[in-house]
């Protein structure tokens, strides 16, 4: 069966200067814009992640040619540049905050977070924006979860949940795996923990027969060019979920955790220079 391709973009910093380490996954505020403006002139409605996930577990369709907009990390760009644009055209968003870099900056480790130093979003702003967008959880430091212990795992999933959910006044939903890794152990942490959905990547369009613990994404990075976010615009140029895990996906994953276990664990990101 062929199902509607649902491109649910994923997002990471929106500026004109971010650190080194995360500038490949970034994108300018002037090519974000215009990827917005790509989205509208091509007829997609942008809806809010929670239309998507109810459409998953049963409930009422999806409009035809739907879109969403998500973003990871917790960046202060988003709160300076990314929420203006949204509002402006009224476009609804997910943002999933790494609880431990939040402050104004990620920190080391032992203070919380594994993201190199960034300018990062407050607390404060995190509560602003609870009332323009829906704030997700990504974890509290940012690790490969499926490389973790299931006890280490499980603290970083509940951890970020209950400090949400203590910060914001009301219940949290949804979750994003950090670097888009997880596995059935991982899954079903996330399950238990009360999280009722997560965002991978997967490099592929959704759709309304789409894991809801596994949602895959399109990652939008510094190096998309207009061609192939249009292709996406337009329903073409990825897999539509459901599609099974691929080889190499689990060969890297077999990986990583032999690194792990040799207490050498892969550097997902590089450090800022």
């Amino acid at each position: 069966m062929t199902y509607q391709p649902v491109p649910v973009f994923v997002y990471h910093s929106v500026s004109a200067d971010p650190p080194s380490w995360i500038a490949p996954f970034t994108v300018s505020p002037r090519v974000f814009a215009e990827q917005l403006g790509l989205i509208e002139d091509r007829g997609l409605i942008v809806v809010p992640l929670r239309r998507l996930v109810d459409a998953l577990r049963g409930g009422p369709p999806l409009p035809a040619r739907s879109a969403v907009l998500t973003f990871d990390d917790g960046f202060a760009d988003f709160h300076a540049t990314v929420a203006p644009l949204l509002a402006a055209r009224g476009l609804p968003a997910t943002l999933y905050v790494t609880t431990g870099a939040l402050g104004g900056a990620s920190r080391s480790p032992e203070h919380g977070s594994l993201l190199p130093p960034a300018p990062m979003l407050t607390w404060r702003q995190v509560r602003e924006l609870d009332a323009c967008v829906e704030i997700g959880g990504h974890t509290r430091t940012h690790p490969q979860l499926d490389a973790l212990p299931r006890r280490a795992a499980r603290e970083e999933i509940e951890g970020c949940k209950a400090r949400l959910e203590d910060a914001l006044g009301h219940p949290v939903d949804a979750f994003a795996y950090p670097h888009g890794y997880s596995d059935r152990v991982v899954r079903h942490l996330v399950e238990e923990a009360g999280w009722t959905s997560a965002t991978a990547v997967r490099y592929g369009f959704s759709s309304v027969a789409d894991e809801v613990l596994r949602i895959a994404r399109l990652m939008v990075r510094a190096d998309t060019s207009r061609g192939r976010f249009l292709a996406w615009a337009q329903g073409t140029g990825a897999p539509v979920a459901p599609f099974p895990e691929g080889a190499r996906t689990r060969a890297w994953r077999g990986y990583r955790r032999l690194r792990a276990g040799l207490d050498h664990p892969y550097a997902a990101l590089t450090p800022s220079r």
